[in-house]
């Protein structure tokens, strides 16, 4: 009899109950900042070319075993910062090789992780770069200082950077450019309060990698010297250039010369009429963009 009824209720009243929804889980998200890239890009553009350093080298550990917080071991080989008691790690995000130090109003470069690859320290209080700030840190490849204070770059302050190809300065009080290491393919100082006798003859010549060159909204008369010819991309707009000559471009000894890797080349908001420099264009594949009549 107790068989029986306990198959009748099984029967009867086990299909009435339904298993309960499953948990909504919210996606993470990461604040954008108000600029092109947000942190959450910068990682993600970390990862791949890191992935990418990886396969080269021919290790077998995978990058996600490989990321990891560096508090973990090196924060406390990491110095202090120089505007506060904290670790540089606790401070900023630290994370396999990369440093984030983004609106934290750092008014100084802070003490990095040896072996630091990419450099995030946009939009902070920072008035000047010293020559000691990288001195032990020669693994660099990409730093950005975009949207600081910086008004002086000490001399040799990039100069043992012999890895780094991104330099960002952009948005900020520079009235000259400082030296440059060799192996930049990007460079970008875009609003600034360049002039060109801050502008060295020979500042790009032997950038034999340069392939961006960011220079608009600043205040220079005229186009920079010895352009290297891997340039594709130059952005001179809104400043104050007034003439150009025949060997701005190209090489007016040569009719035959072509520049085949330039691809872009931003001119408005000068006052100079181009069409009255015709000449000046002619190894180009494009015109330069800008005012002509």
């Amino acid at each position: 009899m107790e068989t029986l009824q306990a198959a009748f209720f099984l029967f009867v009243f086990v299909p009435l109950a339904s298993p309960a929804p499953p948990l909504q889980q919210q996606p993470f998200q990461f604040d954008e900042y108000d600029t092109d890239v947000s942190m959450a890009s910068l990682i993600q553009q970390d990862y791949e070319m890191q992935s990418k350093d990886i396969i080269k080298d021919g290790t077998n550990v995978s990058l996600d075993t490989s990321l990891r917080l560096q508090g973990d071991d090196s924060q406390l080989d990491v110095p202090p910062t120089k505007d506060t008691n904290l670790p540089t790690c606790l401070l900023c995000v630290c994370l396999s090789g990369s440093v984030y130090c983004e609106e934290i109003d750092i008014e100084a470069v802070p003490p990095l992780p040896k072996e630091t690859a990419y450099l995030y320290a946009r939009f902070n209080k920072i008035k000047r770069i010293a020559a000691s700030d990288f001195a032990d840190i020669t693994t660099l490849r990409r730093i950005d200082f975009s949207g600081n204070r910086i008004e002086e770059i000490e001399d040799g302050a990039f100069s043992k950077l012999l890895l780094l190809e991104e330099l960002s300065l952009a948005e900020n009080r520079l009235v000259k450019l400082p030296v440059l290491p060799p192996k930049l393919t990007t460079f970008n100082a875009n609003q600034n309060r360049i002039k060109s006798k801050g502008i060295k003859a020979n500042a790009f010549k032997k950038l034999t990698n340069l392939a961006y060159l960011y220079l608009g909204h600043n205040a220079l008369e005229s186009v920079p010297l010895n352009l290297p010819e891997s340039l594709r991309i130059l952005h001179l707009q809104y400043n104050n250039i007034t003439s150009i000559t025949d060997d701005t471009f190209c090489k007016s000894n040569n009719t035959r010369y072509i520049r085949t890797r330039m691809d872009e080349i931003r001119m408005e908001g000068n006052p100079i009429v181009l069409a009255k420099h015709v000449n000046a264009f002619n190894c180009l594949r494009m015109l330069p963009v800008g005012t002509y009549y």
